[in-house]
């Protein structure tokens, strides 16, 4: 699965503590402190005929992660939605776009790691794309990585934070293998999720997901728990349920609902997207659209 380039980006304007900028003019200070360490937290959000689907979700998701680094003059959620709007405003967009929200620690006065450097509060970037859901829906092919998702002894998946360097890792493995995604596992064996979406498995009539150990709680996989057909268990998952699974998909903002069709070259079930996930992928995005709020 290879994201391609939009045209109706090329002009795109990116937002940056209060100036809207080209998408080729620089904005970042080399003295900010995502540019000096990846310090920053981020959310990702999808448009729908001019509402943000879980708006409110995912800012509370941004402010606790500032919150638990410790980020000082965090924005106001209200501050957010006005840069929102202003770029969504600028680019004409409503609708079909993605939205990636960052919030750094700011701006340092000389390079270091420590946080006592940032004296100017925060930095926010807000960055909108003309962006369709990325993951083909005829079915995806993972691997295992054997990169492991970390817990909350090394780094808490609470802290939706932008060191993504794990992730990166296990899709490089992903690419090299030829397949779309890696599902991660956490350091005791368990499936944790790929390196960009959660994990569900449809078995024995019943709708399973991993526990948020060592994963964050997503906003798209707590809607799909919300809205599920079926029962549904929230629990450890070893990695031979999900060969053995009826169903297998795949969710986030980025990528909505996505079956999976091959995990380590093994069919799911029919090696076929299923019934299941087709009927959550359309509740899903029903649910999303007639709950978007608007901006």
């Amino acid at each position: 699965m290879l994201q391609r380039y939009d045209e109706r980006n090329a002009g795109l304007r990116y937002w940056v503590n209060g100036a809207l900028r080209h998408r080729d003019e620089p904005g970042i200070s080399p003295f900010d402190s995502v540019v000096q360490g990846g310090d920053a937290v981020w959310e990702g959000l999808r448009l729908y005929d001019g509402g943000i689907y879980g708006l409110h979700q995912h800012l509370a998701r941004l402010r606790r992660s500032a919150t638990a680094l410790g980020f000082a003059g965090i924005p106001a959620d209200e501050d957010v939605i006005a840069a929102l709007r202003a770029t969504l405003a600028a680019n004409d967009m409503h609708d079909g776009v993605h939205v990636r929200l960052t919030l750094t620690r700011g701006v340092k006065v000389t390079s270091g790691m420590d946080p006592r450097l940032n004296r100017d509060g925060c930095t926010l970037i807000v960055l909108a794309e003309f962006k369709a859901p990325v993951y083909d829906t005829g079915g995806l092919a993972l691997i295992t990585s054997s990169v492991r998702r970390p817990g909350p002894d090394v780094l808490d998946p609470r802290i939706h934070h932008n060191n993504l360097l794990n992730s990166i890792l296990a899709k490089m493995e992903a690419n090299v293998a030829g397949a779309d995604d890696a599902m991660m596992l956490d350091a005791r064996g368990f499936v944790a999720e790929t390196n960009a979406t959660h994990l569900f498995a449809v078995a024995e009539g019943r709708l399973l997901t991993p526990r948020a150990v060592a994963c964050p709680e997503g906003v798209t996989r707590d809607t799909v728990l919300r809205i599920a057909p079926l029962p549904v268990e929230v629990r450890d998952l070893a990695q031979v349920e999900m060969y053995t699974a009826d169903e297998v998909f795949c969710t986030g903002t980025m990528g909505e609902i996505a079956g999976v069709v091959t995990i380590d070259g093994r069919p799911i079930g029919s090696g076929k997207v299923g019934p299941v996930t087709r009927q959550i992928a359309e509740l899903y995005r029903d649910h999303a659209r007639a709950n978007a709020i608007p901006l």
